[in-house]
């Protein structure tokens, strides 16, 4: 199974796992990590306490925004990004599209920093 190794590697099941098993908190802990390695690659972002702010407020915000992040990190690398912005409308859906969307988002990230030197644990 991956582990966190200098970017937010974690395996997309364990992920949703996570999620389920701890009624939706990781899903927080999953946004304040992604944010604030997103905010660090980058240099710029929201960060690891905005996107947990939003996430505990307006939720389906963060959807968008992780991959809009997730975009301009692959961008600025001079490549084309798995995930855009519109990936949030998986939220529509619901259950499927939250799985769907996690194993996306997850996926992009892994492979990003897997490019950059990090390997599952």
């Amino acid at each position: 199974m991956p582990t966190k190794l200098g970017g937010a590697f974690y395996s997309p099941g364990l992920v949703i796992l996570l999620s389920i098993v701890t009624i939706g908190i990781w899903t927080l802990v999953w946004s304040y990590r992604t944010g604030e390695d997103l905010k660090k690659h980058n240099r710029d972002g929201l960060g690891g306490g905005l996107m947990l702010l939003l996430a505990v407020i307006v939720s389906p915000a963060v959807m968008f925004l992780v991959p809009d992040e997730i975009e301009t990190m692959y961008r600025r690398d001079g490549r084309e990004s798995p995930v855009k912005a519109l990936l949030g409308l998986w939220f529509l859906l619901p259950i499927i599209g939250n799985l769907i969307w996690y194993f996306k988002v997850q996926r992009a990230l892994n492979d990003f920093w897997t490019s950059k030197g990090s390997q599952p644990g």
